[in-house]
């Protein structure tokens, strides 16, 4: 197989359901999640689809167990105090950002929303291999003498410095100092233009900026979406 032109076939599919108490919906959860086929490798389809799965099947429980019970006491407050009830919100999306050269990368959005003026977002992401099924580390992108957490965090702060020269700054005025604080190795993802480091809600920016992205290019890290089989 020609795994440099490798990509996996990607089918996304769709999980709805809504949680009653007392015949009244108080929460409603949405997954949307792909499902991974990557032809002549069974195994290295298992491996990243079993991943999947379990991430799926946590949320899952974490919505229909710990979700689900404060749904149903903020709902049995509305009911004592007589006041509105708003139908709590659970919603995890799967977004493919890289998928060629034997390389599938990802990121999963959760958002909740459990009363209030707003709900909020965590992402995660996942990078593998597709003729191994490989889980990559992000230090696996560079040479092993390079500290490439500096490498990252200079060229972020450079971006930054760009950004806040806008009319409205987008983030907190100790961004800096917020960025270097709050790097999270296991935040990236691959895209066609370089690795996405990003940074969650209230991070470094407040709740309006929506989780903050910078994208690294290529050239800068000294690696080059290439497979490695």
């Amino acid at each position: 197989m020609d795994w440099d032109n490798c990509k996996a076939n990607i089918s996304m599919k769709r999980y709805r359901h809504t949680f009653k108490y007392e015949n009244t919906d108080v929460l409603t959860l949405t997954i949307i999640y792909p499902v991974i086929n990557i032809p002549n490798n069974q195994i290295s389809e298992a491996i990243i689809n079993q991943q999947i799965n379990i991430q799926i099947s946590d949320y899952y429980m974490y919505a229909s167990n710990k979700l689900y019970d404060l749904a149903v006491e903020t709902y049995k407050d509305s009911q004592v105090n007589d006041f509105p009830f708003r139908q709590f919100e659970a919603y995890m999306e799967y977004t493919i950002t890289y998928n060629e050269n034997g390389y599938l990368s990802l990121y999963v959005d959760k958002y909740e929303y459990t009363g209030g003026a707003h709900g909020s977002t965590i992402r995660s992401s996942d990078t593998w291999e597709l003729c191994t099924g490989t889980h990559i580390p992000l230090y696996c992108y560079f040479k092993p003498e390079t500290n490439y957490k500096e490498l990252l965090i200079k060229e972020i702060i450079r971006q930054a410095d760009e950004n806040m020269k806008s009319d409205v700054p987008p983030y907190f005025d100790d961004y800096r100092k917020l960025i270097i604080e709050n790097f999270n190795p296991n935040s990236y993802y691959l895209t066609p233009e370089g690795m996405a480091i990003y940074y969650q809600q209230y991070e470094i920016a407040p709740y309006a900026t929506g989780i903050v992205v910078f994208t690294i290019p290529y050239s800068i890290i000294g690696w080059h979406p290439e497979c490695l089989c």
